[in-house]
This record gives C-alpha cells, sequence and structure tokens, in this order.
C-alpha cells in the first residue's frame, strides 16, 4: 500500500512540474482596455493583442519586413500591391480564413463607428480589392514608404465582426478571436490575471509553451519582489537592481539580457525663443554635456550615447557617423563669440516631468555640468498631465527634458517637418528647415527599402547639425530570464519574436 501511495505522489509531483514546464509566467504593469489591434492604444492591450492577432505582415529577427498571414507579395507598380494569403489559416474558432477578413478589416477601420488613430497610417490607401480568396490587390494614391508596415496591424474575422453593432463596446473586445499562437478561452476581467491558451491549429506550429499567465503587477517594487521569490520567468530590471540587488541564487535562476532600449531622452529648445535662435548657442550647451557620466551616473553604464533622432542599428542610423565628443573649451569658446561671459551669463529653465526620476537627476546633472562653463540652469517639474496641457502644447517653455521611442522604421514627419509646428503637434520645439521638410515628403514616396533609407540617414545628419535637440542617451533594457527557457534569440526588435519556439525545460 505504501508502495502504490508513494508512487501516486510521485505523479502528482510529475503531472504539477509537466504543467509548470508548459507555462510561461509573465507580468504586465497595467490591465488592457480593449484587446483589439484596432483599438489598442495603451501597451497593455497592444501586447496581449500581439499573442492574439497576426498582421498581414511583420519583421523578422533583423528588423526587415517579411510575410505573416502573407505567403508573398510583390508591387505591379509603385502604387499598386499585390498580396498572396497563406491557405490552411484558421480562426480560433475554426472559420478560415479569406482575403473577406483582410477587406473587412480595412472598412471597419473607416467606419464612423470606430474611433480610432490608426486610421491616419492608412492615409494613402486608395482600396483594398479582393481577387479571390487568397489573392488582394491593395491601390495607393501615392507611392507610400509604409505600404508594409501599416499591414502589420492585426486582421478581424468577418464572420463575427459583420454581425456587430457598436465596435466600440462589443464582447469581442473582451474576447477576441483571431489567428495568432495563443487565445482566449473566457473574457479577461480589469486587473486580473489573464491566462492564453496556446493555439493547437496555428499556422506556422503549435507554440512549444502551451499556456501563458500574464499576472496584473502595477507596481515596479512588487514585479521585484515577484521576480526574485521566482514566481515570473521573465521581467524587467533597472540598473541598481542589476548592480546592488541581485544574489547568486537569482543569477543562478535567471539569465540577464541587456540590449539598447527603443527609446531616448534629450534636452529640447524652444526655437521661437531669442535665447536659442543663434545655433553657435545650441551647440555650445551641446559641447558643454558629458552624456558617458549621465549614463554612468545613472544607469551604472547600463545605457549608449544618444547620437540623433533615429534608432541605431536600424536602415535609418549613417553609418559613417562622426559623434561629437564632450568638449567644455569649445563650449566656453562659443559662448564668448556669442557674447556670454562671467558678467553675462547665458541663463535659461528646463522644465521637465514628474513621476520620472530618471529624468529629474538627469536634469540635476546637467544643471551642475553646465554650471561648469559659466551657464546657469533652472529646473523646473510639474505634473504630467499638467506639463503636457500647460507648457508643452501651448508652447510655454524656454527648454524641456523629455524622451521619444525609436521605431525600426521612423517616420519624422510629426516631429520634424515645418507642419508640425502647431497647436497639439509633435514639433513643439518649432523646428524649421526647409531642406528637411523638402527630404521628409520625398521619403514618403520612396517605396524601395535601401532608398529610403540613404535619404533617412541624410535627415539624421541634417537634424543632428541644427542642434535642435541635444539628443542624450538610450537606457539599456534588461530582462530577467528563467534559465530552463530555451531558444530565446535576442535580435534588434527584442527577444518576443521566436516565442513560439521557446521551449521550458
Amino acid at each position: 500500500m505504501r508502495f502504490f501511495y508513494l508512487v501516486f505522489i510521485t505523479m502528482i509531483v510529475f503531472s504539477q512540474q509537466m504543467l509548470s514546464a508548459s507555462t510561461l509566467q509573465l507580468s504586465i504593469s497595467s490591465s488592457p482596455a480593449r484587446i483589439n489591434p484596432l483599438l489598442a492604444t495603451d501597451s497593455a492591450s497592444a501586447e496581449v493583442a500581439g499573442y492574439i492577432f497576426n498582421g498581414l505582415f511583420k519583421f523578422d529577427k533583423n528588423g526587415a519586413i517579411i510575410g505573416d498571414l502573407a505567403e508573398s507579395f510583390s508591387f505591379e507598380n509603385n502604387t499598386t500591391l499585390l498580396v498572396t494569403l497563406r491557405k490552411g489559416v484558421v480562426w480560433h474558432d475554426g472559420k478560415p480564413f479569406s482575403a473577406d477578413d483582410v477587406v473587412y478589416t480595412y472598412e471597419l477601420l473607416h467606419s464612423p463607428k470606430l474611433v480610432t488613430p490608426y486610421k491616419d497610417d492608412f492615409k494613402y490607401v486608395k482600396s483594398v480589392e479582393k481577387i479571390d480568396d487568397y489573392h488582394l490587390r491593395i491601390n495607393y494614391t501615392q507611392p507610400y514608404f509604409k505600404a508594409l508596415s501599416i499591414w502589420m496591424m492585426g486582421i478581424l474575422p468577418s464572420h463575427l465582426w459583420s454581425q456587430v453593432e457598436d465596435p466600440m463596446t462589443t464582447p469581442l473586445n473582451k474576447l477576441p478571436v483571431g489567428t495568432g499562437p495563443y487565445k482566449l478561452t473566457k473574457p479577461f476581467k480589469v486587473n486580473e490575471r489573464i491566462v492564453l491558451e496556446g493555439n493547437r491549429d496555428y499556422f506556422i506550429h503549435p507554440p512549444y509553451i502551451e499556456k501563458v499567465n500574464l499576472h496584473y503587477i502595477g507596481d515596479p517594487s512588487t514585479q521585484f519582489i515577484t521576480l526574485k521569490a521566482k514566481e515570473l520567468d521573465i521581467g524587467g530590471l533597472d540598473p541598481l537592481q542589476v548592480e546592488r540587488q541581485l544574489d547568486e541564487g537569482f543569477r543562478s535562476y535567471y539569465r540577464l539580457i541587456e540590449q539598447p532600449s527603443h527609446s531616448y531622452t534629450y534636452l529640447g529648445f524652444n526655437l521661437r525663443k531669442k535665447i536659442f535662435q543663434e545655433k553657435r548657442v545650441r551647440e555650445a550647451i551641446a559641447y558643454a554635456i558629458n552624456r558617458k557620466e549621465i549614463i554612468d551616473l545613472l544607469f551604472f553604464s547600463h545605457g549608449t550615447i544618444c547620437h540623433g533622432p533615429f534608432m541605431p542599428g536600424s536602415g535609418a542610423y549613417p553609418k559613417d557617423l562622426k559623434p561629437r565628443r564632450y568638449d567644455p573649451e569649445k563650449s566656453k569658446a562659443l559662448l564668448r563669440e556669442s557674447g556670454y561671459n562671467k558678467d553675462n551669463p547665458l541663463r535659461f529653465e528646463v522644465v521637465t516631468n514628474t513621476g520620472n526620476d530618471t529624468r529629474i537627476y538627469a536634469a540635476q546633472i546637467i544643471q551642475h555640468q553646465l554650471r561648469k562653463v559659466g551657464i546657469e540652469m533652472k529646473i523646473r517639474t510639474m505634473e504630467w498631465q499638467a506639463f503636457l496641457n500647460t507648457v508643452v502644447m501651448p508652447h510655454n517653455f524656454e527648454a524641456v527634458l523629455m524622451g521619444w521611442s525609436l521605431s525600426l522604421i521612423p517616420d519624422a514627419y510629426s516631429i520634424w517637418h515645418s507642419d508640425g509646428d502647431r497647436k497639439g503637434g509633435f514639433n513643439f520645439i518649432g523646428y524649421h528647415n526647409p531642406e528637411v521638410d523638402r527630404l521628409i515628403v520625398t521619403s514618403e514616396k520612396i517605396i524601395d527599402p535601401e532608398k529610403f533609407a540613404l535619404n533617412y540617414q541624410k535627415l539624421f545628419k541634417m537634424i543632428v547639425d541644427d542642434y535642435p535637440y541635444i539628443f542624450l542617451y538610450i537606457p539599456n533594457s534588461i530582462t530577467a530570464v528563467n534559465r530552463k527557457i530555451e531558444g530565446i534569440e535576442p535580435s534588434i526588435i527584442g527577444i518576443e519574436h521566436n516565442q513560439i519556439d521557446w521551449v521550458k525545460k
């Protein structure tokens, strides 16, 4: 009897281990609003939607655009894209995927019933035509550099959504049906764990890890505690935690993966102000800022200097870039040439937001560095919404300390084109350069990735040479990964690109 009891217990333990091995424990920092790729404007909704839906295209691990639901594609001419869809793809409810779903998704995107910012991405799409169940013709009003990338947006099932009265409130936003590697089996609830089940009919292959648990953990310190308790398989770390708060047990359980993040921080000047209209003054400030020192102090060296507006490693990043060096003596000389000295120092105020201690500390370090060359910089901090609504958007500032995200295919129009210098526009510093404007508009009509990249490399250098911003730093993204997980291949697009191939031992 004792023998059978031990065997029974052993079987229970083994089955629990198997369950654990087939389940990925992750966290999300906020609860999704709607799991719908057409409406997912917050990071949590977009993250969960990424497991459930596919677009026509996606990035491969090297950042090149390849087919996803599209098996192949070609340009008939500069304004006509032909797409062949994969056969044998089925929705989570077993219905077949076809060209009807793509046409319907495009039409829904333009429905007055749907309120979404993603509609603007399709401004140059003239029509989406179904040739047959597996072939599409997409017509554009002009050649468009985003002709492929806009179709990375997830596609919706027409057989379900065509029955929906209100796309903003439908239950399908809580219990979505997609073609992706994972699916929901019950509607998600706000601030509760989301359980994703592996899609056994996924068109590439079923994910090797059969289940993903997404735990809602809103506080970063709580996430770190949960990670240290080994209750998460993957979690983000900050440099202080890496350098001072990890023991041998943590490092033996987790592998650390470190890569440049997809964001940068900058000091931006209000170019409408007389004080900053002289390029030499902006250049003097740039030479006075030791960006490496900022990275060493703030991030324990876990970061890289930002040299310009586009992502390092992408096609838009110049390969022959000659970075500006730290040179306080040159800064002093430029200041003297501009009429500033000990008796008449350059003075300005920088405004940044609360809720981001790193950015505030960066402002304090810059303040100290500028003081060494005789520049007096005052710091003011404000709550984020008040900062946006009363300082940034109305242009009530001399300088701001802020950040932007970085993407593999950048779109310079909203930030760097003169048209963005308007109320509510993203060119809130008031940057105007006719040659930059011309190159941005010209680039919009280029569908050849290499030609587009060359134009954006020129843009990069022109913008940097004007000193509208002081590009400061790109912090590193540091991820702890359970060593039991095999198959992870870090790349320029992160670590999740091949998640269906991961195995948890």
